[in-house]
């Protein structure tokens, strides 16, 4: 068996699949890790993300199974989970053999890889279809506009492209907390990411007096509206998971 040793990143991954094919393994016998668990029998390889051969793999992968699809499997790369890099590969393994076309990749649900990526993917796309929702901007004293999540899944290249395209003009950043990363978009150019040190977390955030005086009125707005006969904090949850409201000005 070859165990290739992976990173927890798209690039690494994509990587890892390109070597497999250029050196002719058996796929049958290929697994793809992201833990560093031992397997007995088995030759590990250490993958480097290399960015050429990366970039081959998702342009083909765009090519041969669609636009759609391909964005399943690199959401399905964000999950956390610690299985999804061998679950990804074994299905872009089958969908090349059996030249499935482009909008037809996860077809077989029966498979467990298929089902598993799918499952991930899916998780991941309605994880930011959560954020796109309910990120709350906040404006520092400088006018840059600023936010803090802490996702369960690694989504930020899939939110930054949407808030971008929404507040082009505007100096902003986003602030993964669980991760160390950070989403920057300077006003009028293209967004970046930067992975901080723990030095690098903003601690210490003083908001204009403008945005704290809006703070506080929506909070009012909010408890006004508020009618005690009709709570339903079994509805309430199920439309705003709890996890999301100590990022949300309104549940401070």
């Amino acid at each position: 068996m070859i165990v290739y040793r992976c990173e927890d990143t798209l690039e690494s991954v994509f990587t890892a699949i390109y070597l497999a094919y250029e050196e002719k393994r058996n796929h049958e016998d290929t697994l793809l890790s992201l833990t560093q668990e031992p397997f007995l029998f088995a030759e590990d390889v250490k993958v480097t993300a290399e960015e050429e051969k990366s970039r081959k793999v998702l342009n083909t992968l765009k090519r041969r199974f669609g636009s759609e699809d391909c964005l399943r499997l690199c959401m399905a790369l964000a999950a956390n989970d610690e299985n999804k890099a061998q679950a990804v590969y074994r299905t872009v393994v089958k969908g090349l053999r059996c030249g499935c076309r482009p909008g037809h990749l996860f077809d077989n649900l029966a498979d467990d890889n298929i089902h598993k990526a799918f499952s991930l993917g899916r998780g991941v796309s309605t994880e930011v279809g959560h954020q796109k929702q309910f990120l709350r901007f906040q404006e520092l004293e400088k006018g840059v506009l600023y936010s803090r999540i802490g996702p369960k899944n690694d989504v930020m290249v899939f939110l930054m492209p949407h808030f971008a395209d929404r507040l082009s003009i505007e100096n902003f950043l986003i602030f993964d907390e669980k991760r160390n990363l950070f989403g920057i978009h300077p006003a009028g150019k293209a967004w970046y990411l930067l992975r901080g040190e723990e030095a690098d977390r903003p601690l210490e955030l003083r908001y204009s007096e403008e945005e704290l005086h809006y703070q506080e009125l929506f909070r009012q707005f909010c408890h006004t509206i508020t009618i005690e006969e009709r709570k339903n904090q079994k509805l309430q949850k199920g439309m705003l998971p709890l996890r999301f409201r100590e990022y949300m000005v309104e549940f401070v």
